[in-house]
């Protein structure tokens, strides 16, 4: 990971996630709050877990607030839909702002953290865990991708190559 890659992975998060939603906003409610199966149950649920793994991540890294709730609440951080679509868009403006901010430096330092998940305190090299949220947003939104496309939704293209600098 280098301060350049981060750069364009928050970019590319960006524009990946308005496709999300913008696909997303051509279901109704019911659509997007269907248990679908899914690993977090609905797409509205899969896009709340990926919003709270963001923010939980930037609480880490930069100082954000933590969320109020954990992993398993996760799904139901923005119960109302154009909360949540709000909220998107700000985190993804954050961690953006947050990259272009990022150096060489940082990212050779290790952080320290709680990890719930893991139920102890783990130190990881900055570079890796920033190579973490961007895979984690990756996983999930390909999650979201498939539910939304057999909910009849279509997002656009999710090729790294096709977007414009």
């Amino acid at each position: 990971m280098t301060p350049d890659l981060a750069r364009l992975m928050a970019t590319y998060n960006s524009w990946q996630n308005a496709s999300l939603y913008d696909a997303a906003e051509t279901l109704t409610p019911a659509d997007r709050l269907a248990d679908r199966g899914a690993f977090f149950g609905s797409i509205q649920g899969t896009l709340n877990h990926l919003l709270w793994g963001d923010q939980i991540w930037m609480s880490r890294f930069d100082g954000w607030e933590k969320p109020a709730v954990s992993i398993a609440g996760s799904t139901e951080i923005c119960a109302d839909w154009s909360d949540l679509r709000a909220a998107r868009i700000r985190v993804d403006a954050g961690i953006a702002a947050w990259a272009a901010g990022l150096t060489e430096e940082r990212l050779a330092q290790d952080l320290t953290w709680f990890s719930g998940a893991a139920g102890r305190e783990l130190t990881r090299p900055m570079w890796q865990l920033v190579a973490h949220l961007f895979n984690h947003q990756t996983h999930h939104r390909g999650q979201a991708h498939a539910l939304l496309t057999a909910a009849g939704a279509r997002p656009a293209d999710t090729d790294l190559m096709l977007l414009t600098p």
